[in-house]
């Protein structure tokens, strides 16, 4: 009986050393330089692109930044956000996608990259690559980007509006969709931070404005003064789809610490920038920040993206790589 079940454990142990190792080597195709042998100016291509087009659309870098953001908070960073749909039920035709911009962007980059290296570098890692070398160019954080990501053959509205974080989102809310992609309170405090730079669209918070409870009501955890300047001078309706409006004041176009204090003056522009604040740990890391240094805060932004941007990755024989962006199946 004992030879029987030391027998079985080692069996156990066997296969989970298996399992291991396939992890480690799909983990492992997501590197550093991925491209060095099969498209050598691969990253290059990119840089370039953004170098050349970003300095007439400085606003582009926080639109990619989210673009990747919400790529990979859906079926993992697989450039699933870019498929086209002709029956309105792809990622890209979901309500938290519709003020989604970049896409003629990320096409462009593909083109560039297509005429180089057909069918090589994918779509995911575009997007990847993009989102942080414009943020670069713009003055804000360099992260590594380690390449290798397949593109995905799914993209579905449901999902996008199942996993992508609302800004209504209280904390609880937060602490799930994120805790669902592998990142801890950290990295919601840190990947928030992005909010330093970028527009937002009167719609995404006049709730807050206007009919908090469903009552015609005003958020209590606005700060009142703020509150009265957005009604009078930026969102004078409930149903305002149209008006965009500064998500850091004085300071979209720089990233810095300023959202954070902002927040902590209770004049974060979303419920889910307020939330931040009814947590302990979040809270505390908040003041962290904010009494720290702008590199600290790079450093620190830099491994939470880094992070994110390994979110269920396809790697190896799993995905394809999309010679078309917004094409599922090529």
């Amino acid at each position: 009986m004992k030879g029987a079940n030391y027998s079985a454990i080692v069996v156990v142990i066997a296969a989970s050393l298996v399992i291991l190792g396939h992890v480690g080597k799909v983990q492992a195709q997501l590197q550093m330089n991925f491209y060095a042998d099969s498209c050598p100016n691969a990253e290059e291509i990119v840089q370039g692109f953004v170098k050349q087009h970003i300095p007439n659309a400085p606003s582009l870098a926080a639109a990619l930044l989210r673009m990747h953001f919400h790529d990979c908070f859906v079926r993992g960073c697989d450039g699933s956000v870019l498929i086209n749909s002709t029956r309105g039920n792809a990622e890209r035709d979901s309500a938290p996608n519709l003020t989604l911009r970049g896409f003629s962007f990320i096409d462009g980059i593909k083109a560039v990259l297509e005429a180089q290296c057909p069918g090589i570098v994918s779509c995911a890692d575009v997007i990847a690559l993009s989102a942080r070398d414009s943020v670069v160019l713009t003055g804000g954080p360099y992260w590594r980007v380690p390449t290798g990501r397949r593109d995905g053959r799914i993209s579905n509205a449901s999902e996008a509006l199942a996993n992508i974080p609302p800004p209504t989102s209280n904390f609880t809310t937060l602490q799930r969709l994120f805790g669902n992609q592998g990142l801890d309170l950290k990295d919601l405090v840190l990947l928030s931070g992005a909010h330093t730079i970028g527009v937002s669209h009167c719609s995404s918070f006049s709730n807050r404005l206007y009919n908090f409870t469903g009552r015609g009501d005003q958020d209590p955890a606005l700060d009142s003064e703020y509150a009265a300047n957005l009604k009078s001078r930026k969102c004078p309706t409930l149903n305002d789809n149209v008006t965009i409006v500064e998500m850091d004041p004085g300071s979209r176009k720089t990233f810095d610490l300023s959202y954070y204090t902002l927040v902590l003056k209770r004049r974060g522009l979303f419920q889910s920038d307020s939330a931040l604040t009814t947590n302990p740990t979040t809270l505390s890391a908040i003041n962290g920040l904010v009494q720290g240094t702008l590199q600290n805060f790079y450093t620190e932004f830099a491994n939470s993206m880094e992070k994110m941007g390994r979110i269920n990755v396809k790697t190896g024989s799993a995905g394809v790589v999309r010679r078309q962006c917004g094409v599922a199946n090529s």
